[in-house]
């Protein structure tokens, strides 16, 4: 799960979310065919049984056996390009050959290759901050962190004056403009994490405590660039971000990984960066501000940006290396309808072999996302076992560079094996809960595409019920590979139970929950627990088998919802 890798996805996400998504639809040269696009016009499935699958298809046994071998030490963490890339993309094209699923690649190979550069800054780089007779003291990692996304070996920004711009946030949908009547060029910009509505303040701000795509970090390093900034400065806070700094410091130390492209990373900011909390109020003091009266300030409608009357200093040494990665993907060819497409996807990437903590070094990722790719291998497995084979074709895609900044699916999303227009949905797998049996299904960003009916019957098979995202305001939406795909205007489930177990309740999930969010998530101590229950991840990959099977005997295109910032890119991309 992306959050702490901090590099925007690709440099084609400069638009905000909704024209984004109809500019990469608009791009698709595949037209369906006179029944695709009258397919299209669909309705929400009906509840009729899923036929041609026993009870239990998947079961713990078989997530066990894949996820002790996807998390195992021997696929050390699992970082592109590393001997773990070569050994887990190995492994996946291994089993999915066994299965005697298709190969996709251009070469008759499992691999779609994804350029990448990988850029390193050493030594640690040093802060000059100074104005209004004082030099302001922050230390690396303590209080900040910056790096670069330019493809050069040095990189330096020199007496550019700070600028506050609240949130960093230019969305005319919600009249809303941080950037009004400021100009940024050369300047470096502080900004706030998340969005306007998150605050809680005024619930009609934005969409209220759910995060939008404009409280993506991804968003804001994106939108100072369109305005000539030198550099961007988040400013770090651990509740309305959802993760704590050392999330933000397992991202940003090592080497970082970006797309390659063809400005070699100059309509970047030459400075992206974090400063935590503390260090942050302490620049504001230094400006002559109040934080707390700034951040209250900020989120109410009229705000304007201010000069802080500080001007910073650095010089980024990078080390680069261009390499390309892989996705690993598979079909298993339709029968009577194989030029349409269900995709299930999961990323394999984690964060390989770094610090040492408690004597472990190996970042083992077995819940993030080992049981997404546990889950995938299985469903992958049950549809070969099947014994009535699907009408369209069943793509199983694996990802690079997601806890990059979904780098692989973005990549497949812009270089599709097959048409978008004739991809009937992507069906996402990513930190499944090994905490057992559950009674809800959770759906993240619930309310967008037909697919949660497609979920809730399944889910109701399941004696389970449908329950709408609980943490909206974490922006859960945008932090996983789906993403990706619903960018480019394909419906995309992403769903799991884990609110309320089956056995134990609500309490102890939550327990649970935090328990892995403090102490295991992007340590290595996410690592294969023998004292794990392993049947809920199974109960979760057998219900998305379930929603998979009714989708590929359907003739119908599930549908976008109404204010779904995605339905006009779908529409577009069949061509209606």
């Amino acid at each position: 799960m992306s959050s702490g890798s901090f590099l925007p996805a690709v440099a084609a996400w400069r638009l905000p979310v909704g024209l984004l998504a109809l500019a990469f639809a608009s791009c698709q040269s595949t037209k369906p065919t006179a029944t695709t696009a009258a397919a299209v016009a669909a309705t929400a499935p009906t509840a009729a049984p899923t036929p041609a699958a026993p009870p239990d298809a998947i079961t713990a046994a078989d997530i066990s056996g894949y996820l002790q071998a996807v998390s195992s030490d021997e696929m050390l963490g699992r970082k592109p390009f590393t001997a773990g890339e070569e050994r887990i993309t190995t492994y996946l094209a291994t089993q999915f050959k066994a299965l005697g699923l298709q190969p996709v690649g251009a070469d008759g190979s499992y691999f779609q290759p994804v350029p990448m550069v990988e850029i390193s800054v050493a030594p640690a780089p040093t802060l000059q901050i100074t104005g209004k007779g004082q030099k302001l003291s922050l230390q690396y990692k303590t209080d900040y962190v910056v790096f670069s996304q330019r493809e050069q070996p040095t990189v330096t920004v020199a007496n550019s004056a700070l600028v506050f711009a609240g949130y960093g946030v230019v969305a005319p949908e919600y009249g809303w403009d941080d950037y009004a009547g400021l100009d940024v060029k050369g300047k470096t910009v502080v900004v706030l994490v998340n969005d306007p509505g998150n605050a809680g303040l005024d619930s009609t701000l934005f969409k209220g405590r759910a995060m939008t795509y404009y409280g993506r970090w991804t968003y804001k390093y994106e939108e100072a660039a369109r305005h000539g900034a030198a550099g961007l400065l988040i400013v770090h806070d651990t509740q309305p971000a959802a993760y704590p700094w050392s999330v933000v410091l397992s991202g940003a130390l090592g080497p970082k990984l970006r797309p390659q492209t063809p400005d070699h990373g100059a309509s970047k900011c030459a400075l992206e960066g974090w400063l935590t909390l503390d260090a942050a109020k302490r620049l504001f003091t230094a400006a002559g501000q109040n934080y707390d009266a700034l951040y209250t300030a900020t989120n109410k409608p009229g705000f304007r940006a201010r000069p802080l009357g500080l001007t910073l200093s650095t010089s980024l040494q990078n080390k680069l290396r261009r390499q390309t990665s892989k996705n690993v993907l598979a079909v298993l060819p339709g029968t009577t309808n194989a030029g349409e497409y269900v995709i299930y996807s999961a990323h394999w990437d984690h964060f390989g072999v770094g610090k040492a903590i408690a004597g472990d070094s190996i970042y083992n990722g077995a819940v993030d996302d080992g049981t997404g790719l546990a889950a995938l291998l299985s469903i992958a497995k049950a549809f070969k076992n099947a014994p009535t084979k699907p009408a369209r074709s069943i793509v199983f895609l694996a990802v690079t560079g997601e806890e990059q900044g979904l780098l692989g699916s973005a990549y497949y999303a812009q270089h599709p094996a097959f048409p978008l227009a004739k991809t009937v949905a992507d069906l996402n797998m990513d930190m499944l809960w090994p905490y057992g049996r559950m009674k809800d299904l959770t759906v993240i960003g619930s309310g967008q595409s037909e697919l949660e009916d497609y979920a809730r019957i399944a889910a109701k098979e399941q004696d389970r019920y449908l329950l709408p995202d609980q943490t909206p305001e974490t922006g859960m939406f945008y932090r996983s590979d789906h993403f990706s795909f619903a960018h480019v205007g394909v419906p995309s489930l992403y769903a799991s139970g884990g609110f309320e177990s089956r056995t134990q309740g609500k309490a102890y999930i939550a327990q649970k929950r935090q328990e892995y969010t403090t102490s295991m998530y992007h340590k290595p101590a996410d690592q294969v627990d023998p004292a794990w229950d392993l049947s809920g991840v199974a109960q979760d990959a057998e219900l998305y088998f379930h929603v998979g099977q009714r989708l590929a005997r359907e003739t119908t295109f599930p549908q976008w919802r109404a204010g779904s910032e995605f339905k006009n890119a779908r529409k577009q991309g069949v061509g209606q």
